[in-house]
C-alpha cells in the first residue's frame, strides 16, 4: 500500500495490453486477416520501394513520393502489428513503460509524417496538372529531398513533446492497457492526476498537423478541379483526373478511419463500444499499408509493367 500511496517508480512497473476488450475469445480468428494484411503490406510496399530505386524510368517526383509513402506504411504496421499478433497468439501483452512510450512516439511520429507525405503528393498532382511545363523544374530531386526532410522534422517536433507529457504524470498502480498497442491517450489515462494538458496538446497537435494537411489537400484539389474543367477536350480532362485517382483513394483510406477514431473517442461517449474502437484501430494500421501498393499497382501502368518485368526475369533465372 505504501508503494502506491507515494507513487514510487510506478511508471517502471510492467504493463499488460489485453488486445481487444470483450473479443478475447475471437483473438485467434481476428489475427488471421491482420497477419495476412501485414505480410501483403510489407511485401507489396517493399516491392514498390525496390522498383522505384532500381528502375531509372521511375525516378520521377510522383514515384519518389510513392516510395516515401511505402516506407512510412512499412514502418507504421511494423511498429504495432508484431506485438499485436503476440497478444492475439500467445497472450504476450506484457510491456515496460519505456517500451510502451517508445511505441507511442513512433506510432504518432510515423502517422504525422505520412500525413505530410500525402500532402506532398497532392502538391505533386497540383503542379503536374496546373503547371505541366514547369513540372520538372519545380519538383527537382533537391526539392523533393527537402520536402521529405521537412515532413520528418515537423513530425518529430510535434510528437516529441508527447514523451515528456506522459513522463510528467503520476501513476498509481493501474497497469492494464485496454488496447493492442500503446498510444498517447491510452497511456495518459493510466495516470491518477489531471490529464487536461495531454488532451489539449493532442487536439492542438492534430489541428496543426493532420487537420491542416487535410485543409491544404482540399485546397489543392479545388485548384486542380478548377484547372481540369477549363480544359476544352473531354478526353484530356478524364486523363488529368485519372492521374489523381490513386492518390484520392489513398487519401480517403488514410484519413477516414483516423478522423472517425478521433471524433468517436472525444464525442462518441459510450454510444460506440470500446471493442469497436480498438478493432478499427487495429485494422487501421494494417489495411492502408496493405491496400496502398495494390491501388497504385492497379491504377499505374508503369508500375504494372515493371512488376511484370521483374517476375518474368525471375522466371527466366529459375
Amino acid at each position: 500500500m505504501t508503494a502506491y500511496s507515494n507513487h514510487t517508480n510506478l511508471r517502471d512497473i510492467w504493463y499488460t495490453m489485453i488486445g481487444i476488450p470483450g473479443l478475447e475469445n475471437a483473438h485467434t480468428w481476428i489475427s488471421i486477416p491482420i497477419c495476412s494484411m501485414y505480410i501483403v503490406g510489407v511485401v507489396g510496399n517493399s516491392l514498390l520501394v525496390y522498383l522505384v530505386f532500381t528502375e531509372r524510368s521511375l525516378h520521377e517526383p510522383m514515384y519518389l513520393f510513392l516510395s516515401m509513402l511505402a516506407l512510412a506504411d512499412i514502418s507504421l504496421s511494423t511498429v504495432t502489428t508484431p506485438k499485436m499478433l503476440a497478444i492475439f497468439w500467445f497472450q504476450e501483452g506484457v510491456i515496460s513503460f519505456g517500451s510502451c512510450v517508445s511505441q507511442m512516439f513512433f506510432l504518432h511520429f510515423i502517422f504525422v509524417a505520412e500525413s505530410a507525405i500525402l500532402l506532398a503528393m497532392a502538391f505533386d498532382r497540383y503542379v503536374a496538372i496546373c503547371y505541366p511545363l514547369r513540372y520538372t523544374t519545380i519538383l527537382t530531386p533537391s526539392v523533393i529531398g527537402k520536402m521529405g526532410i521537412a515532413a520528418v522534422t515537423r513530425s518529430f517536433f510535434i510528437c516529441f513533446p508527447l514523451i515528456f507529457l506522459v513522463y510528467r504524470l503520476t501513476y498509481c498502480g493501474k497497469n492494464i492497457i485496454r488496447h493492442s498497442y500503446c498510444e498517447h491517450m491510452g497511456i495518459a489515462r493510466l495516470a491518477c492526476d489531471s490529464i487536461k494538458v495531454n488532451i489539449y496538446y493532442g487536439v492542438i497537435a492534430a489541428l496543426l498537423s493532420t487537420c491542416l494537411d487535410v485543409l491544404t489537400i482540399i485546397i489543392s484539389y479545388g485548384l486542380i478541379l478548377y484547372t481540369v474543367f477549363r480544359i476544352p477536350s473531354r478526353d484530356a480532362r478524364l486523363k488529368a483526373l485519372g492521374t489523381c485517382g490513386s492518390h484520392v483513394c489513398v487519401i480517403l483510406l488514410f484519413y477516414t478511419p483516423a478522423f472517425f477514431s478521433f471524433f468517436a473517442h472525444r464525442f462518441g461517449g459510450h454510444s460506440i463500444p470500446l471493442h469497436v474502437h480498438i478493432l478499427l484501430a487495429n485494422l487501421y494500421v494494417v489495411v492502408p499499408p496493405c491496400l496502398n501498393p495494390i491501388i497504385y499497382g492497379v491504377k499505374t501502368k508503369q508500375i504494372q509493367d515493371k512488376v511484370i518485368q521483374v517476375f518474368s526475369l525471375n522466371k527466366r533465372f529459375c
